[in-house]
């Protein structure tokens, strides 16, 4: 039929032909410029290694003494043979996902790696094929999208470096001239290690919780120094579940309302009250109460938002920051909800807000209802009167991360105080320990240490008790300005008595 532009044109728009119009070489600007944050970026890489069906991630930084030089996740899932390597380091390609899988628009290797680093390589092998590798870099982009292939030699030699983890199949991601690592100064190499890894352990353990509690995965994130093979800094991830609380902040939560929602259907939505001025990391270590109180939307177990109202409140209120709803997304595409490239937000259409207005428990309580009670169980909580705890120098590298964590939980932070560090080295004989109080470390004498790895080489958070013992006994020994004789007689017999304790745990083995 002929065209009628006196009829048709407000219903369709007609066309007369096509042509590919292949993207330009500028584009690899924006692709690289995508706003990921440091940990953001290596989340979405880690979604790629649990939906290759990995079960074990190492995030593995390498450092050169006061220089970070490179940055690679390394995973024990199937792997990728050529074809897929090529597949996944082609721009703009989208795979097709399954159901259950985490990954959603097909650039997240790329953009979240390149918005870091310079030069992203990709090494991997399958159990019936042989190590193979892709390198892409902001030069190798602008010149038409070229993909390097990395040789053969080395690739089998970066997956052979982790046969501990890869043996029959896996994948490594690198990351080299990483910009942030660039930009340090040598003096700031352990600080900025410090937060960066924080940091890591904080959104990982958040956003991955519920793989993590299920024991589905385990994720390290480890610092070697590059030409000894020592490792200087191993941490394990730990679940951070938003909704861990032992006992809810009111009775009769959590509650499961259901919200009719146009496009989806009937929506559950389970509603928490944390208790008030709770000391778990879970509730006050994720970010400011303020940002973390309202919707935590999850999509295949993941979540990809942590807090926020979506339009259901103007703003945030602090009497409302004992509230958290736990809402798991539909499987299957819809109108509804759309998720923000980086998996950190939530974008909702007006229908939600329609259905959480009628939204009811199966007792026919209304969702206004858990709002009022979580703002009344807070203004009953800020009441309360408790123990004032002194406030003490943070622990740091060298203490697990568990350990830290609960010191965290039980004791506030002083503001300002660079963090107290354990590390052993060489000592005379009559020293156990020394005090480095400029630069907060106390120091083990390393020729005590097998007598607390029952002979085995320690990592860097060995001998647990020793440590957090010895930190929670001379903590406070870093806070005094001026270094009164009576304190070094007290570390002199400190360190005779525990000199005996060691040779007594020695008499015990050989027995």
């Amino acid at each position: 039929m002929p065209y009628q532009p006196s009829t048709d044109w407000q219903f369709e728009v007609p066309t007369s032909g096509s042509k590919r119009l292949p993207p330009d070489s500028g584009y690899a600007n924006a692709l690289t410029n995508q706003g990921y944050s440091f940990e953001v970026a290596i989340a979405d890489l880690i979604d790629n290694s649990l939906d290759a069906g990995a079960s074990n991630v190492v995030v593995h930084f390498l450092r050169d003494d006061d220089r970070l030089l490179s940055l690679l996740i390394v995973d024990d899932g199937r792997g990728m043979n050529d074809a897929e390597l090529d597949a996944a380091m082609t721009v703009g390609r989208r795979r097709d996902y399954g159901p259950g899988a985490l990954g959603m628009y097909g650039t997240g290797l790329k953009a979240a790696s390149l918005s870091h680093a310079g030069a992203l390589t990709l090494v991997s092998k399958t159990r019936t094929s042989r190590s193979g590798g892709r390198q892409l870099t902001a030069a190798s982009l602008a010149d038409g999208y070229r993909c390097d292939t990395v040789a053969p030699e080395y690739a089998q030699s970066l997956i052979d470096r982790y046969d501990g983890l890869i043996q029959w199949h896996g994948t490594v991601v690198r990351w080299d001239r990483v910009r942030a690592f660039e930009t340090v100064e040598a003096s700031q190499t352990d600080q900025f290690l410090s937060e960066a890894m924080h940091k890591l352990e904080t959104h990982l353990g958040l956003y991955l919780h519920r793989f993590l509690d299920r024991g589905d995965l385990n994720i390290d994130i480890v610092v070697e120094d590059v030409h000894t093979r020592e490792e200087l800094d191993h941490n394990p991830v730990e679940a951070l579940d938003p909704f861990n609380y032992r006992v809810p902040g009111k009775s009769g939560y959590p509650r499961v309302f259901t919200a009719p929602v146009e496009g989806i259907g009937h929506l559950k939505m389970a509603a928490h009250i944390w208790p008030a001025k709770s000391p778990r990391a879970e509730y006050k270590m994720i970010g400011p109460l303020a940002e973390r109180q309202g919707f935590y939307f999850y999509r295949n177990d993941r979540l990809v938002q942590a807090g926020g109202w979506n339009g259901q409140r103007g703003s945030s209120d602090t009497h409302l920051n004992l509230a958290r709803i736990a809402l798991d997304l539909p499987s299957q595409p819809n109108s509804v909800f759309s998720l923000d490239v980086k998996k950190v937000g939530v974008t909702a259409t007006p229908a939600f807000a329609r259905g959480i207005e009628k939204a009811a428990d199966h007792q026919g309580r209304s969702f206004s209802s858990f709002l009022k009670d979580a703002q009344a169980a807070y203004r009953e909580g800020s009441s309360r009167t408790e123990v004032t705890r002194k406030s003490v120098i943070p622990p740091g590298k060298g203490i697990d991360p568990r350990i830290r964590r609960v010191i965290q939980e039980e004791l506030s932070a002083k503001p300002g105080e660079d963090p107290i560090t354990v590390s052993w080295i060489t000592l005379p004989a009559q020293k156990f320990f020394e005090l480095d109080r400029d630069n907060r470390v106390i120091q083990l004498n390393k020729q005590y240490r097998s007598a607390f790895n029952a002979g085995r080489r320690g990592g860097s958070n060995d001998a647990p008790i020793t440590k957090t013992l010895l930190y929670l006994m001379l903590e406070e020994l870093f806070s005094f300005a001026r270094w009164e004789k009576k304190r070094s007689d007290q570390v002199d017999y400190w360190n005779r008595i525990l000199i005996a304790a060691v040779e007594a745990q020695r008499d015990r083995f050989a027995n």
